[in-house]
């Protein structure tokens, strides 16, 4: 009897995310920007947390950032998932922490303060933000 691959879980956009989920599907990292201070933000937040603004504009970041930590999962949580693999915050170049994965580096070479780049997982519907040493 075969064994029938699970797939991993993976996000569906809404109508707040759905920018960031678009811009990722064409390559491209899109942020939530304050209107009225500038500041950078996740979707989907719904107010600025430096200046409590509720108003924003969308915005392509340079998709550059800084591994800040990260931790080897052994565990399986889902079936679709293959141990090890590594979950990584990135802080990006504008001030977010992301949590995504490293590709193209081993994990046991994952350091903290290295400089990443963002690189997009396409899937079918949907395309994943994971970090590449840069």
């Amino acid at each position: 009897m075969t064994e029938t691959a699970i797939p991993k879980p993976l996000p569906e956009a809404d109508e707040t995310s759905g920018p960031f989920f678009e811009g990722a599907m064409e390559g491209r990292l899109m942020l939530m920007r304050c209107s009225d201070c500038g500041t950078w933000r996740l979707p989907s937040r719904q107010h600025c947390d430096a200046c409590l603004s509720p108003n924003f504009t969308w915005e392509q970041a340079s998709g550059r950032g800084t591994v800040r930590t990260f931790g080897i999962m052994h565990q399986r949580y889902h079936p679709g998932f293959q141990n090890p693999y590594n979950v990584t915050i990135v802080e990006l170049e504008e001030g977010p922490r992301l949590p995504t994965n490293m590709v193209g580096i081993a994990d046991e070479q994952i350091r903290v303060d290295m400089p990443v780049v963002v690189e997009f997982e396409p899937h079918e519907d949907v395309a994943l933000p994971k970090f590449r040493p840069a």
